[in-house]
């Protein structure tokens, strides 16, 4: 189909009078518009000249005279008044219908009074005056197809009820997950990953023994599954990320990064607070533990509090290798306040290198039903039922990558070894426990909470913990802790209280509620 040119029909008059266009050969039509019936009287005008057109601008109101300039007849004829009420409306038709058939638009000024008009037969779909004429290239002669309005938006109710069933709704916590080509996934832009694809499973530590319901019920942590969702073989699942969760970035340059700091595990670290238990002074390949999952209250956008393992080596300089797991509540990267499962690494103590989950080359991903930086559901409550997480961090001792297991054996993927310094070696210490972040924006410390937001001495049911630590040995062997560590920064806002026994071995609680009267 063409469009082009203007139509050259006054939209006061069924005549062609004072026209003045170069084009020669096209028609085009007015209709009559008879409101009390509703049927459009068709009239054509031949035109000598449709491209330079003298039209009045305006609907006269009193009768005109007119002069018909057509090849057999020099009379005068009269219109009628253009009485809204009774009569009808004059009307140009949009579209001029050339010799060849082709659509040619009116492009000429029409009266504001009209277009009003207009419009308000537009907008109703059940009205039977308004139709469009369209026009198809089936040669000289073209064929008109008459669509009424109310067929066109019941073809597009149709239309959007079948992209609902081929596009499926946001989950429950209103993410959108999005099933990415496992080799398209962020990990492989790296210019060290490009043409590559997901790694086969490596072996597993000993002594590590994967429950037979693996990838089952283990899987369905999070709130996008709870419908039976998942992602086909061949492909991983990605939380949609929208523009307004980079707005809410401090920079734009910042966005899924953790802020830039100066780290020490021995005092408070630039605002960040921690209740942890940490061992080192060995070299260690490794690390499991299972966390009991909260949804902690956060103060403010631009602060979190978050629950995780760290796996670490370098100093606590510019040169900190670090690979992370856990759950985290944080309105600022996710814009709401439900625990997500993550994943964090960095080579240079936060500067420039890693992201969270994939929002950037690094994290290699190889599972189809867990998707990273999504809601956990269910999540533990106050003297009522607990729900953890087993999360186990360790290095192929083939390949040498990082690679990350969720529950009793399903692999969540890896993190390659040509990312870290330090740590493509081997770990210096492990972590686990919690951290929050104070930015005391009412000159107050924060009212974050971390973990349960109750105090370590509360124990089971109402405080947060960490059980059965373990770490990885030079051999590929899960072995327990030895000569774990706890300190809580700040323990009269949040602490920590460790033991061992024959069922949790090491574990520890830890948490607290942030500001109150002895942490002012």
């Amino acid at each position: 189909m063409t469009i082009s040119g203007s139509c050259c029909l006054d939209t006061t008059t069924t005549t062609a009078r004072n026209q003045r266009c170069s084009r020669k050969n096209q028609n085009c039509s007015c209709r009559l518009l008879d409101l009390r019936t509703g049927q459009a009287q068709q009239r054509q005008a031949e035109v000598a000249h449709p491209q330079q057109c003298s039209r009045q601008r305006h609907l006269q109101t009193t009768t005109t005279t007119t002069s018909t300039e057509s090849s057999d007849s020099g009379r005068e004829t009269k219109n009628p008044k253009l009485d809204f009420s009774n009569e009808g409306v004059a009307e140009c038709s949009p579209f001029c219908h050339a010799s060849n058939g082709s659509i040619i638009i009116n492009k000429g000024k029409i009266s504001p009074f009209f277009l009003c008009f207009l419009l308000l037969f537009l907008i109703s779909p059940s009205s039977p005056i308004f139709t469009f004429v369209v026009s198809s290239e089936t040669g000289n002669n073209g064929t008109h197809q008459v669509l009424h309005p109310g067929e066109e938006l019941q073809k597009l109710k149709s239309i959007r009820e079948r992209l609902n069933k081929i596009n499926k709704p946001p989950s429950p916590d209103g993410d959108v997950i999005d099933c990415v080509p496992s080799h398209q996934q962020p990990a492989f832009d790296h210019p060290q990953l490009k043409g590559q694809k997901p790694l086969d499973p490596p072996e597993r530590p000993e002594g590590h023994s994967p429950a037979s319901t693996a990838g089952s019920a283990e899987e369905n942590f999070q709130a996008w599954r709870l419908s039976g969702e998942s992602c086909p073989e061949g492909t991983i699942p990605i939380r949609r990320t929208s523009e307004e969760d980079m707005v809410r970035a401090s920079s734009f340059r910042s966005f899924g990064k953790k802020l830039k700091r100066h780290v020490r595990r021995d005092t408070n670290s630039n605002g960040h607070e921690h209740a942890v238990g940490y061992v080192s002074g060995d070299q260690y390949y490794g690390a499991k533990a299972s966390i009991n999952v909260w949804a902690p209250s956060v103060a403010n956008q631009y602060e979190f509090s978050l629950s995780q393992m760290w796996v670490i080596s370098g100093s606590f300089g510019d040169d900190l290798n670090t690979i992370e797991a856990g759950w985290q509540v944080s309105p600022e990267l996710y814009g709401d306040n439900y625990p997500r499962f993550f994943t964090y690494w960095t080579t240079d103590a936060y500067q420039a290198t890693g992201c969270y989950n994939l929002l950037c080359s690094g994290f290699v991903q190889t599972n189809n039903r867990i998707a990273i930086g999504a809601a956990i559901s269910p999540t533990s409550s106050y003297t009522g039922g607990q729900f953890d997480i087993s999360l186990l961090i360790w290095k192929d001792p083939k390949h040498g990558n990082w690679w990350l297991e969720f529950g009793s054996g399903v692999l969540v993927g890896y993190w390659p070894s040509f990312l870290f310094t330090h740590l493509r070696e081997h770990a210096t210490m492990v972590q686990f426990g919690g951290e929050t972040v104070n930015s005391r924006a009412s000159g107050f410390h924060t009212a974050t909470q971390m973990g349960s937001g109750h105090f370590a001495g509360e124990g089971f049911g109402k405080a947060s913990y960490f059980r059965n630590l373990q770490v990885v040995d030079w051999d590929n062997n899960l072995i327990p802790l030895s000569n774990l560590k706890l300190l809580a920064d700040h323990p009269n806002c949040y602490d920590i209280q460790g033991g061992i026994n024959r069922v949790w071995g090491d574990y520890f609680y830890y948490g607290g509620p942030g500001r109150n009267i002895r942490c002012p």
